[in-house]
């Protein structure tokens, strides 16, 4: 398996197991079910006293490859700490668990859902929480049921899993076109989905060791904005050379993840290909985009003019999309916005799920929702969903606040950082995918206001 792959599996498997590979422990005292419904394995872990309200986990995307094993929580320490204070907590793996699961994964949420109301008992409280893929689809499981979820904590979401695609859509075509001009690989609709993935992976890794390359590499990230900072032991980097690296291995995210292999799922479950650049104009892309000074310096570096490479990506034939797989992305992967219960979403400041879809999440609920139950924090750190346990926890507890008394707590980053930092050194560790890796982080809520939408689907 290429190390870019295992990268993917690697995030994937670090949102579903403990450190060391342990699936969380319940405590003595506590019961738990486990079993399928309707083709979907489910976990529910009772704690010993219940207080009544249960928390209906849902997972982020998975490739195959990752170890067996359903979560509760983003992370297992988050899982204890909720038990210990009588939360009852449950999650279903949905059926066939890898893929984008747009429409099957609040459809079997529900019956999670219903299957502990009739066999374990209705809960006063429901929270929806989620991480990834798994942040969107608890959005959307609370706007199709609101007598049936009281709240949302929504954690690195791509919430608008339309614009994700397209955005991967315009990071591969941009390596394609820049850096393998002559090859035939297929972006969409792939013949042979590991060899176009490969052919894409091989490009970035040739480009990463000459200045042209480097700087063509940064343009290819820029125009889907890819942060160049990608570790979450470290600041960010200040060096040239070790921005665009940290920004290839983002974009191998944007190959492996959401590229050709992954198409052949969405691409299947959409009824077509769902994703498009035709009419996009890169150059404005690139005038929008957080890496736009990246990209200048990379090619000042290199001795290059950016805009015989603009034009490029100005002449290359285009996408088009399957109009019926839009309105299936449309219905399943696009959030309406309207809160009928209220969000706390929580995301890192440089994420592969760029930060720009919390922006673009609060201006659909001003629009259409009530923006008074919609609140968004932000921890300074890059690479997705890098969260303490203490970070995660400490949103909770904003959300069942707001629940329990109708109003918001302070919300200011000091309070924040301090109630996470009571919580002790066991909550204080952050997982660091590219090294895969665990280590201490100190809390990390910050102010933050993310960057518009370069392409937000509407």
């Amino acid at each position: 398996m290429k190390r870019a792959l295992v990268l993917v599996t690697l995030l994937a498997a670090a949102l579903t197991v403990a450190p060391g590979g342990a699936s969380a422990t319940p405590e003595s005292g506590r019961r738990g079910y486990t079993g399928w419904l309707d083709g979907a394995e489910y976990r529910v872990e009772m704690p010993e006293h219940w207080n009544g309200s249960l928390v209906l986990y849902s997972h982020p995307y998975y490739v195959p490859g990752i170890p067996p094993g359903i979560g509760l929580a983003n992370r297992p320490e988050t899982e204890n700490w909720l038990l210990d204070r009588g939360y009852a907590l449950a999650a279903s793996d949905f059926t066939g668990r890898y893929g984008a699961v747009y429409d099957q994964g609040p459809r079997d949420q529900l019956t999670l859902l219903d299957w502990f109301e009739a066999n374990v008992g209705k809960p006063g409280r429901t929270i929806a929480l989620g991480s990834s893929m798994g942040a969107a689809l608890s959005v959307r499981l609370a706007e199709e049921n609101p007598d049936r979820i009281d709240g949302v904590a929504a954690l690195c979401g791509p919430l608008d899993l339309a614009a994700s695609w397209n955005l991967s859509l315009d990071v591969t075509f941009a390596i394609r076109t820049l850096l393998a001009p002559d090859s035939d690989i297929d972006l969409v609709r792939p013949r042979d989905p590991a060899t176009a993935a490969q052919a894409l992976q091989t490009a970035v890794d040739e480009a990463l060791v000459t200045p042209e390359g480097r700087a063509r590499l940064a343009l290819a990230g820029a125009v889907g904005n890819v942060p160049s900072w990608n570790s979450a032991f470290h600041p960010e980097p200040d060096a040239l050379a070790d921005r665009v690296r940290q920004m290839a291995e983002l974009a191998s995210v944007h190959i492996w993840g959401f590229g050709p292999t992954s198409r052949v799922d969405l691409e299947h479950r959409a009824g077509g290909n769902p994703s498009w650049n035709t009419g996009i104009d890169y150059g404005r892309q690139l005038a929008k985009s957080e890496q736009r000074e990246l990209v200048r310096e990379a090619y000042r570096a290199a001795g290059l003019d950016v805009g015989p490479d603009l034009a490029r990506l100005a002449e290359a034939p285009r996408v088009a999309a399957d109009p019926a797989a839009v309105a299936w992305m449309d219905r399943h992967g696009v959030p309406d916005g309207v809160t009928p219960a209220p969000v706390v979403t929580l995301h890192n400041t440089a994420d592969a799920a760029v930060a720009e879809h919390e922006r673009w999440y609060s201006g659909r609920v001003r629009r259409y929702g009530a923006p008074e139950r919609l609140r968004q924090l932000y921890a300074d750190r890059a690479t997705h969903c890098a969260f303490t346990p203490a970070e995660e926890i400490v949103t909770l507890r904003v959300l069942f606040e707001r629940i329990e008394t109708g109003r918001w707590p302070e919300l200011s980053p000091r309070a924040l950082n301090a109630q996470a930092g009571r919580l002790g050194g066991e909550y204080g560790t952050v997982y660091d995918y590219p090294t895969n890796s665990y280590g201490p982080a100190a809390p990390a809520f910050t102010r933050f206001t993310p960057s518009p939408p370069l392409r937000p689907s509407s």
